[in-house]
């Protein structure tokens, strides 16, 4: 089963999007080349759902993490190889001769630049292949070739590169009957381990490219545990497009599966509640995430409520359009889904009783679904004061706010209990609005 990510989920928590600058993709989309872009997207659209498979690409970014290595190909030599080896051959030594001899004679009578293209795939892939060259005997020099991430690459590497076959493919100045033998060699006997290899070459792209940026970041990697673990422990947690952000812990179990937070506007809310958000989104990748340690059960997969947008077509308004983001989690929970829902300020679209009502009954009956975590924040902390009866299915923290000189300041470090914060006609008296009208 896929890892469920619908498109709400994706804009609440900017995940998406190469041009966008402050999507969590365009951060670590460091990468050098097109082939590891196009990966780097697959990536981030197919969360992983298999346990082994997480933890075994977090141990390769790992890896590469605490191994880096220069990357030492040119982007276009790595295009012009690709086209090359698409339009490949049917491997026999005579329809290279035919096919080469046919557009050397067209290039010379019409001008046809179809020759001098094979050739600049022929030279692409002879530079490719001394690229390969270069970095396996640097891996080679440091005693690193028989780690995991490296061993198919080098073996393929060793494969063509030490073929007899091919031992003078890198002299200067060839005859026609060598570029056949080349082009039959490269397009026909090897053309599904270079093949192979190019797609090697894109992953160590992007393996080197996020590794670097976790690295550069502070970023570690999380753990994944069986889905009946049920657990969810963060240390350090926060938002990877801070740099100095606060750190902050949570933790959920069966025990206390609902976080009640409550905090003043500004306070921090949203900005913890996205970061809880993409640190799950990156951890089911495999991906290093911003935060000191992670240990996660594997979920089915993430909801949120955060920017839920009315919609004039269908004649919903704000608040109807909430209503229904909450049925949808309703009916996805009642089918026994592990899920990690986050809900910001439920219910902001209507009136402060309904929205206390609804708030009350809706948290009470997420307590029941102990397979599913629920981060909920309200500005109506009375909500919390009914829901702390003494029991420990919701954990009780708010993010607070010290006033200084009657200006509002945030500390965004969690802590227990229930605030009763509200500082927004401060602010809107600090800003003059009053004063203008």
């Amino acid at each position: 089963m896929s890892f469920i990510a619908d498109k709400q989920m994706l804009d609440d928590l900017s995940l998406l999007g190469k041009f966008n600058p402050g999507s969590v993709f365009s951060l670590f989309n460091q990468v050098k080349t097109r082939g590891a872009e196009k990966l780097l997207d697959a990536m981030f659209l197919h969360p992983l759902s298999d346990v082994e498979a997480i933890n075994n690409r977090s141990a390769v970014f790992r890896y590469f993490n605490q191994h880096p290595v220069s990357f030492p190909f040119d982007e276009k030599q790595l295009e012009r190889m690709e086209s090359y080896m698409d339009e490949g051959g049917d491997g026999s030594y005579i329809m290279a001769l035919w096919e080469l001899s046919r557009k050397k004679v067209a290039s010379v009578l019409v001008k046809d630049d179809t020759y001098d293209l094979t050739l600049t795939g022929i030279e692409s892939s002879i530079s490719v292949l001394k690229a390969c060259e270069k970095l396996l005997k640097q891996l080679e020099q440091e005693g690193r070739d028989n780690d995991q991430p490296w061993v198919k690459w080098s073996e393929i590497v060793r494969t063509i590169t030490t073929d007899d076959r091919l031992k003078d493919f890198s002299k200067p100045a060839r005859s026609l009957m060598d570029n056949v033998r080349l082009h039959h060699m490269l397009t026909g006997v090897f053309r599904s381990q270079l093949k192979t290899l190019l797609e090697l070459i894109y992953e160590t792209d992007l393996y080197l490219a996020v590794a670097g940026v976790a690295k550069a970041k502070g970023f570690s990697y999380a753990q994944a545990l069986p889905k009946d673990r049920n657990i969810l422990e963060a240390k350090g947690l926060r938002h990877p497009g801070l740099d100095k952000g606060v750190a902050n812990s949570l933790s959920f179990n069966a025990g206390t599966n609902v976080l009640f937070l409550t905090g003043a506007n500004m306070a921090g809310k949203s900005t913890l509640m996205k970061s809880t958000g993409i640190l799950i989104y990156l951890a089911h990748m495999g991906f290093p995430v911003a935060a000191t340690e992670v240990k996660f059960s594997i979920l089915d997969g993430i909801y949120s409520s955060v920017n839920v947008p009315d919609d004039l077509n269908k004649g919903y308004s704000h608040f109807y359009a909430e209503v229904l983001r909450v049925k949808k989690v309703a009916e996805e929970v009642a089918t026994d889904k592990s899920l990690f829902v986050i809900f910001d300020e439920l219910f902001k679209g209507t009136n402060v009783k309904d929205a206390y009502d609804a708030t009350l009954a809706v948290t009470e009956a997420f307590t029941d679904f102990t397979n599913c975590f629920f981060i909920i924040s309200t500005h109506i902390f009375e909500v919390g004061h009914a829901l702390n009866n003494g029991g420990s299915q919701i954990a009780f923290e708010f993010l607070p706010t010290i006033m200084n000189n009657n200006v509002p300041q945030y500390t965004y470090q969690l802590q227990k209990g229930i605030t009763t914060d509200r500082q927004g006609m401060i602010i809107i008296e600090n800003e003059g609005i009053l004063d203008m009208l």
